[in-house]
């Protein structure tokens, strides 16, 4: 399994500057990677709302939690190295 096929979310809200902090300093390990990033607005769900609230941002792999903020990017390397989160 690449990169390419692992999911990569990045929950956040409209308005958070540790959102937008966090998707910039993802983005180059994502592009090395070749991985993408859906970035999810978690206003827009009550489960997402309920789940997150102001704890964002939050990043999953293949849909379990990796890291919140402050973002590892260390984790998120070792997870894109090893195919997901396992």
């Amino acid at each position: 399994m690449s990169a390419r096929d692992v999911d990569v979310v990045l929950y956040e809200r409209p308005g958070c500057h540790l959102c937008e902090d966090a998707a910039a300093a993802l983005a180059p390990l994502l592009r090395e990677r070749g991985a993408r990033l859906t970035r999810v607005n978690v206003g827009e769900d009550p489960a997402l709302e309920a789940r997150y609230g102001l704890a964002i941002p939050v990043v999953t792999v293949d849909g379990l939690e990796l890291t919140r903020a402050p973002i590892d990017l260390g984790a998120l390397g070792r997870a894109l190295a090893g195919g997901g989160a396992n």
